[in-house]
């Protein structure tokens, strides 16, 4: 059976970060039509606005291991994520990486305004 492509929101939050961050980040990114997954770092797959999220939008999360991300070039570059994590990027990178390996990003790196959040969204054929 042929599948369309499937989209991948990535996330990236702080520790502190809120649903409605997270939604702002999202919708600003351009919404949750047609998602068919949530991505972040694996170590931040269990917060708890990242799973009301997914529940809210009745999809699972891909946690994405930090040396997959690592290796993964993204268009935006931020100093202190690059430092910490090896990417440009935790949202851009969780994205592709979740979307599948010829994926493609549809919508760069957007912040909430509270710059707790950021998000991107990729398009690919599944992992």
């Amino acid at each position: 059976m042929e599948y369309g492509p499937m989209k991948v929101a990535g996330l990236g939050f702080k520790q502190d970060v809120t649903l409605a961050s997270l939604r702002e980040a999202l919708a600003a990114a351009g919404g949750s039509d047609g998602l068919a997954a949530v991505a972040t770092i694996s170590d931040k797959a269990d917060a708890e606005a990242l799973k009301q999220l997914a529940r809210e939008y009745g999809v699972p999360i891909r946690a994405v291991p930090a040396d997959v991300l690592a290796g993964i070039d993204t268009p935006t570059q931020s100093r202190r994520i690059t430092e910490t994590f090896g990417t440009g990027s935790v949202a851009e990178a969780a994205a592709l990486a979740a979307a599948g390996p010829r994926a493609r990003l549809i919508a760069t790196r957007v912040v909430s305004q509270d710059r707790t959040a950021t998000a991107a969204i990729a398009e690919g054929d599944g992992p």
